[in-house]
């Protein structure tokens, strides 16, 4: 199972850095991340990205603030359609360029738990950021919301060894469970093959 994942290593070299939080950093190691939401999403963040994504629509004669924007952009032709997706792609392009083996993880209602292991440091913490940006957007164009929704600063706890390993797996299986959700209130995901 884990293989392909790295845990600590007591003889190779540790950077320790402090946040709120200590956070301890060694080169491709495997990190047990939790992050959790907040009251809004940065401002800037969400006023560029709409900017860009509205300025594009405008250019095509599409309100981007009507509630059937999509219906009209779904008139455009193929090739205008194409275009639009920049926006995806250019995300997709970021995330992909980024290579990390995905361990476990559990969605739940305010908080996420997951392991992820093949990055240094720096890397994995703007993966982080990637997907708490990503699902940010999303969540708050589905809930028709604006502003920050995680905090900003995640917890994440360096993997020491296959025991540990396990123990956070156990964890993240678990957590839905202890916080007594039903099936349809989590996402649980694990890991089958290394």
């Amino acid at each position: 199972m884990s293989t392909t994942f790295q845990f600590f290593n007591p003889a190779a070299k540790v950077t320790i850095t402090h946040g709120h939080l200590p956070h301890w950093d060694q080169a491709n190691a495997t990190y047990f991340i939790t992050w959790r939401t907040a009251d809004s999403i940065p401002r800037e963040i969400w006023l560029r990205w709409r900017e860009e994504r509205d300025a594009w629509l405008l250019a095509h004669d599409i309100n981007p603030v009507a509630k059937d924007w999509r219906f009209d952009f779904e008139m455009l032709d193929e090739a205008a359609r194409d275009d639009f997706r920049q926006f995806a792609r250019a995300l997709e392009k970021e995330l992909d360029a980024t290579r990390y083996t995905l361990g476990d993880y559990a969605i739940m209602p305010n908080h996420v738990h997951l392991l992820v292991g093949g990055l240094p440091r720096q890397a994995m913490l703007k993966q982080v950021e990637s997907w708490k940006k990503w699902t940010a957007i999303q969540i708050n164009e589905a809930l028709n919301r604006s502003g920050r929704f995680w905090q900003d600063e995640s917890f994440d706890h360096l993997v020491r060894n296959e025991a540990s390993f396990g123990k956070f797996r156990a964890y993240i299986a678990k957590n839905p469970v202890t916080a007594r959700l039903k099936p349809h209130e989590f996402i649980l995901w694990q890991r089958t093959s290394s």
